[in-house]
C-alpha cells in the first residue's frame, strides 16, 4: 500500500516537472505595462534562505507529532494532540481556501487568455470540485480495499480457532470456552485493525494532496525575481509548513507505521516544496509568469490541490476528529478544539494580506 501510493505521488510529481516546458518555452502574448529593476542576486538570497527555513520547520513539524513515546503531552490519546491537530487542519483549510483558490480564480480568469473558453466558464472551481470528488473516490475505494482483505484475515483466523474448539469439545468444556474466548479478542483486534487502516490511507493520501500543492507554492516563490514578494512569503510558507507538517505527523503517528515508513513519509514532505524552489530557480531566467501556457497550467494544478487540500482537511482531519467517541463525550474538549480550529484559520487567513 505505502509502495502504491509512494509510486502515486512520484507521478504527480513527474507530471508537475513535465508541465515545465510548457511554462519555460511560452510565448508570452500578455505583456505588462512596464517592465521592473529587480535586484536578483538579493532575491536570489532570500530564495537559498527560505530553502533552508521551509525546510527546517517542514522537517520539525512534522517530527514534533513522534515525541508522544518521549513526551506524554504529546502523545495521540491526549486532548492537546486533538487541539494542536484541530489547529493544523484549520492551516491547511484556510491555506486552500484563502491562498491557493483564490490564484487558481486569478490565473486562469487573467485577461491574457484572450483565447479558448477560460473567460466563458468558470475552471477553478470545476477542477477543485473534480479533484475533491476524485480524492473522496480514491479514498474511499483504498480504504474498502484494504478494509475487506484485514477482515478475510480476521474471518479466516477466527474460523480456524471455532474448529479447533469443536475438536476439542469431547475433551472437556474448557477447550470451548477458550475457543470462545480468542474468538471475541479477534473481533475487537478487527475493529482496531479497522481503524488502523483508516488511519494510514488518511496519511497517505493526505501527503499525495501536500506533494502537488507544495511543488506549486515552490515554483512560484523560486520563479520570482522581487524580493519585496518573496520576503512575505518566506515567513508565510515556513509557517504554513510547520502547521501542516503537524497535521500529516499526526496522521502518521495514528496511523502507527514502521519507523522506515515514517522516516520516508516525513522526509518526502519535507523536501516537496524546498524542490519546488529549486525547479524555480532552474527556469526564472526564462520563465514568464504572464503566458498563457503558465496560467493555465498554473491555474489548473493550483485549483487542483486546492480541491484536494479541502476534502482531506474537511474529511479526513477535522470530521474524522470531531466525531470522534472522546471528543463526541467532552464537551469541554469539544469547544478546546472548535477554538483551536478557529484560530488556526484566522492566523493563516490573515497572512494573505502580505503572501
Amino acid at each position: 500500500m505505502a509502495a502504491n501510493l509512494k509510486l502515486a505521488a512520484l507521478c504527480l510529481l513527474l507530471l508537475v516537472v513535465s508541465s515545465l516546458p510548457l511554462i519555460v518555452h511560452a510565448e508570452c502574448e500578455c505583456e505588462q505595462a512596464g517592465e521592473e529593476e529587480h535586484d536578483k542576486a538579493g532575491a536570489l538570497k532570500l530564495k537559498i534562505i527560505a530553502i533552508f527555513c521551509i525546510l527546517v520547520a517542514s522537517a520539525a513539524g512534522c517530527g514534533i507529532p513522534s515525541l508522544g513515546r518521549r513526551f506524554p503531552a504529546l502523545s495521540p490519546d491526549t486532548d492537546l494532540f486533538f487541539a494542536v491537530k484541530a489547529f493544523a487542519a484549520g492551516v491547511i483549510l484556510a491555506t486552500s481556501f484563502v491562498h491557493i483558490l483564490p490564484e487558481a480564480f486569478e490565473r486562469l480568469g487573467s485577461p491574457c487568455l484572450v483565447d479558448g473558453p477560460w473567460q466563458k466558464f468558470p475552471f477553478a472551481g470545476f477542477v477543485a470540485m473534480l479533484a475533491a470528488i476524485a480524492t473522496l473516490v480514491v479514498d474511499t475505494i483504498a480504504t474498502g480495499y484494504f478494509q475487506r482483505a484485514h477482515a478475510k484475515k480476521v474471518s479466516a483466523a477466527a474460523g480456524y480457532l471455532e474448529a479447533s474448539g469443536a475438536d476439542h469439545t469431547q475433551g472437556g468444556h474448557f477447550h470451548g470456552v477458550s475457543a470462545a474466548i480468542a474468538s471475541s479478542s479477534f473481533a475487537g483486534e478487527s475493529d482496531d485493525g479497522e481503524q488502523l487502516i483508516r488511519h494510514r490511507v488518511i496519511s497517505q493520501v493526505l501527503e499525495l494532496g501536500i506533494v502537488v500543492h507544495s511543488v506549486i507554492i515552490g515554483m512560484s516563490l523560486g520563479a520570482s525575481e522581487d524580493a519585496s514578494t518573496i520576503k512575505p512569503l518566506v515567513a508565510a510558507l515556513t509557517f504554513h509548513q510547520f502547521f501542516e507538517g503537524i497535521g500529516l505527523g499526526g496522521c502518521i503517528v495514528q496511523a502507527q507505521f514502521r519507523l522506515k515508513s515514517v522516516l520516508m513519509m516525513s522526509f518526502f514532505f519535507s523536501l516537496t516544496l524546498p524542490l519546488g524552489v529549486v525547479i524555480g530557480i532552474v527556469i526564472s531566467s526564462t520563465y514568464d509568469e504572464n503566458s498563457p501556457s503558465a496560467l493555465i497550467v498554473e491555474g489548473l494544478l493550483s485549483a487542483a490541490a486546492a480541491g484536494i487540500l479541502n476534502y482531506m482537511a474537511l474529511v479526513d482531519l477535522l470530521a474524522e476528529d470531531f466525531m470522534n467517541p472522546r471528543v463526541q463525550n467532552n464537551g469541554r474538549l469539544q469547544v478546546i478544539i472548535n477554538i483551536s480550529l478557529l484560530a488556526g484559520t484566522a492566523l493563516m487567513s490573515m497572512l494573505a494580506v502580505w503572501a
